[in-house]
């Protein structure tokens, strides 16, 4: 199986373990599977809030909430990115799965020691990528609204970046569902901005 990294930079030859706050400062390399790749279609500061069903999600919530949509899920972005979507110039590392472990956070996988990519290649338009990827993309004045309702929502969804969105405010774990506060609990606790939910 190949996992895959993406950067803004064109030559890293070798990853190496970082310390990451959402793993108790363990120092790993990041990896995503194949499926999960569209979420970083993006320029890496880029917020977005994303989302899609999974097996748990409450039928009224994917009607109300995905009962129109077209692709396989929902990446949500601010105007004010789009002209950096157009320009920025983004590369894919590919992994040999070997050495990595998941994470059971929906396609994320990690490694404890260093690895060297199998290739490097460039995205290319990342828009045309995104629309090719059976996703639906949407242009918002801002991501805060979207952001903060989703979360109340059985759906799966992710919030990246969200610390560069305009009027973002991190939502109180108490008024999310159920299942996603334990693990915003946990990355409040961690780190005060977190790649998930900051």
């Amino acid at each position: 199986m190949e996992l895959f990294h993406f950067s803004e930079e064109a030559g890293i030859e070798r990853f190496e373990p970082r310390p990451a706050a959402t793993q108790g400062g363990e120092a790993v390399v990041w990896a995503i599977d194949t499926w999960h790749a569209p979420l970083h279609y993006l320029p890496r500061e880029c917020p977005r809030v994303t989302f899609w069903p999974v097996a748990e999600s409450l039928p009224e919530h994917v009607e109300r909430w995905f009962g129109r949509v077209s692709g396989r899920m929902v990446i949500a972005i601010e105007a004010a990115w789009l002209e950096r979507l157009h320009t920025t110039r983004l590369y894919r590392y590919v992994f040999d799965g070997t050495g990595f472990e998941p994470l059971h956070d929906h396609g994320v996988h990690i490694a404890r020691e260093a690895v060297t990519p199998l290739r490097v290649e460039p995205v290319g338009d990342l828009l045309a990528t995104l629309t090719a990827s059976d996703v639906e993309l949407r242009i918002c004045p801002s991501l805060a609204p979207l952001g903060r309702a989703i979360t109340r929502t059985s759906l799966h969804w992710s919030l990246i970046r969200m610390r560069n969105a305009q009027g973002w405010e991190a939502p109180d774990p108490e008024d999310m569902w159920p299942q996603m506060a334990d693990t915003a609990r946990a990355a409040r606790q961690q780190r005060s901005t977190s790649s998930t939910f900051g």
